[in-house]
């Protein structure tokens, strides 16, 4: 499995599960992202939400409900149905394994399905947004958006994952789960940062 180093953020999410064999085997038949995403065998306890959502944004309506259909015909349950909104059109998913999935898109009109992923996008709810910004800013991410201490995003190399920072209530909104939640975030991003856990327990590791 090649994956081309970058020193400017996730390369893999790479996720934690009892059954790994059973995740990968969601993951490719749902979304089919090769090398981003990954899995390994863990069973460190969780309860409630884990303080993430990934989201996939794609080129618009028709993709999202491809990736609805995927998805739920490999086993995922809806947390939100897809729906218009006066950003564009999407839903939530969750795998599983309990991972939570946002498929979106800001078009409003539609050229027909496709299996297209435009961004790779990890969503952190985290306690202190202003902080966890400038913690991986010294560790040398580059912030391409930001809206004061409501959301960040880093700039990404194309291809690669976009990691993205929200108040953990307001991502558990998003997602339309509760925010409680205790254990394990049983996830990892892997990349060329180095080896650390920041501010809100999220592990990384450098990727051989």
């Amino acid at each position: 499995m090649n994956i081309t180093k970058n020193t400017t953020g996730i390369e893999s999410v790479i996720l934690t599960t009892p059954d790994p064999q059973a995740a990968a085997a969601f993951n490719e038949a749902a979304f089919g992202l090769g090398a981003r995403l990954q899995v390994r065998a863990g069973d460190a306890p969780t309860s409630g939400f884990r303080g993430f959502t990934l989201s996939l944004v794609v080129p618009g309506p028709s993709t999202v409900d491809s990736f609805f259909e995927s998805a739920l015909a490999a086993g995922a349950t809806t947390v939100k149905p897809a729906k218009k909104s006066f950003w564009g059109y999407g839903g939530v998913l969750q795998a599983p394994d309990g991972t939570l999935w946002k498929i979106a898109t800001s078009s409003k009109k539609d050229s027909g399905a496709t299996r297209t992923v435009d961004d790779f996008v990890v969503l952190l709810g985290v306690e202190d947004v202003k902080a966890t910004k400038q913690f991986y800013i010294e560790r040398g991410l580059t912030v391409a958006k930001s809206f004061g201490s409501k959301y960040v995003e880093f700039a990404a190399p194309a291809a690669s994952v976009k990691l993205a920072l929200y108040g953990r209530r307001a991502a558990a909104k998003d997602a339309g789960v509760a925010p409680e939640g205790t254990g394990s975030h049983r996830v990892v991003f892997g990349g060329g940062l180095g080896t650390f856990t920041d501010p809100d327990g999220f592990e990384w590791e450098t990727l051989a």
